[in-house]
């Protein structure tokens, strides 16, 4: 009897010592979970949506690793400890695209916004030579609103812009475009048939 409760102490001995050394890795979980969180505070999850959601797989992918070695007798962390390195880095990496796709996202608003400037010039220009008749004036006074409108959209998206909203101006100077754009073909197409007549 005294040698099965010698036995038993010694192995409960054995598991706390075993324990004890395997701890849950908490600072790179924190560090990870952070990293995340600034990833997204970055804006990631709305500029590459993708990266983003691979980065909250991978941590997700690494805390169930750690609840799975929490589960065993004599939890191993190894895995676990890589895997947040790997989502830290991925963090880091993520990050950065992000803040690329910012750079390129701005670009291609004040591109864009240059090109609709210009449309609307041109559309000014096209209205002058635009059929006038009894049909044309009432079309004319709707083509000159939809131009109006394309100014006071490029004014509102360099505000956006000049706050940082880059996916609202990119949205809206993209339709201010495709407005411009078709409004273009509609005056063209009009002076066409009165040059032809």
């Amino acid at each position: 009897m005294k040698s099965k409760l010698i036995i038993a102490i010694a192995a409960m001995g054995i598991a706390v010592l075993f324990s004890s050394c395997a701890k849950v890795p908490q600072a790179e979980i924190d560090a990870a979970t952070a990293a995340v969180q600034e990833v997204k505070d970055a804006g990631a999850d709305l500029y590459v949506p993708e990266a983003y959601a691979a980065l909250v797989d991978s941590m997700k992918s690494a805390n169930e690793k750690v609840e799975v070695a929490k589960a065993k007798w004599f939890p191993n962390y190894s895995k676990s400890k890589e895997l947040l390195a790997v989502v830290s880095q991925m963090a880091i990496d993520t990050k950065a695209k992000s803040e690329a796709r910012k750079v390129e996202l701005k670009a291609e608003v004040e591109a864009m916004i240059v090109e609709v400037k210009a449309l609307v010039e041109e559309n000014k220009a096209l209205v002058a030579k635009a059929p006038k008749g009894k049909e044309g004036r009432a079309a004319l006074e709707a083509i000159n609103s939809d131009i109006a409108v394309a100014e006071t959209t490029v004014t509102e998206v360099e505000a956006l812009l000049a706050n940082g909203d880059l996916i609202g101006s990119n949205d809206k100077i993209k339709a201010a475009k495709e407005k411009a754009t078709s409004i273009k073909a509609e005056l063209e197409e009009a002076i066409a048939k009165k040059g032809g007549k």
